[in-house]
């Protein structure tokens, strides 16, 4: 284990047990969920889903919402797991947006991404969703304005945001979520199987099974 790693599990003991209720969440309808995950048209990966890092070991993905308290618990254990196995495995993004600004939030990533900055925006939602999260006025003018911090063209910023395509891409990743029985955020997935986890020791353990395997 990185020394990084175990300091984010020392620092980050009270968010796990809140990270441990979400993940038990996304669970509460395990019948359903089966069937939902042999839906044949959905893809737990696109080619267009954005990626945290290109490893090629393992590929684990994550459902997630910027406003979700569970997401923020897990952010820095995942900082760190990228840390540890970012050149080993693809850790993947999918938007499971649930709350009053997620949508948004999602929109400025794809925006983001589409100037090759899906990872500094990222980044910069989670690092300041105390600032903008669960608020009932749109955050979409909080969004451009870190766009702008990021250095990023704020004119095409706002044109993409704006773009239909850029809310179907949302969309594609939320209903991809719901056909493999995704209900709640964050759920993970590695190598095309859902983790089940309680721990994020039993998190780590799982990755490094997967790139040993």
């Amino acid at each position: 284990m990185s020394k990084n790693l175990a300091w984010s599990l020392a620092l980050i003991g009270v968010a796990v047990l809140l990270l441990a209720g979400m993940l038990v969440l996304t669970n509460r309808d395990d019948s359903s969920a089966e069937v939902a995950r042999e839906a044949p048209t959905a893809q737990l990966v696109r080619e267009d889903s954005p990626r945290l890092s290109e490893g090629k070991d393992a590929v684990f993905v994550e459902f997630l919402d910027f406003e979700c308290e569970g997401c923020l618990a897990l952010y820095p254990v995942i900082e760190d797991l990228r840390d540890e196995y970012g050149d080993r495995v693809e850790f993947v993004v999918r938007h499971m947006p649930l709350h009053d600004n997620s949508v948004n939030a999602a929109l400025a990533a794809e925006a983001a991404a589409n100037q090759g900055e899906f990872e500094a925006m990222y980044q910069r939602l989670f690092d300041s969703v105390d600032q903008w999260g669960h608020q009932s006025t749109s955050q979409a003018e909080t969004f451009a304005g870190y766009a702008e911090e990021l250095g990023l063209d704020t004119e095409r910023f706002r044109a993409d945001v704006n773009d239909p395509a850029t809310l179907a891409r949302v969309e594609q990743s939320r209903q991809d979520g719901q056909a493999f029985g995704v209900a709640g955020t964050p759920t993970l997935f590695l190598d095309g199987q859902r983790l089940e986890l309680t721990t994020v020791a039993a998190l780590e353990a799982s990755i490094e099974a997967a790139v040993n395997d």
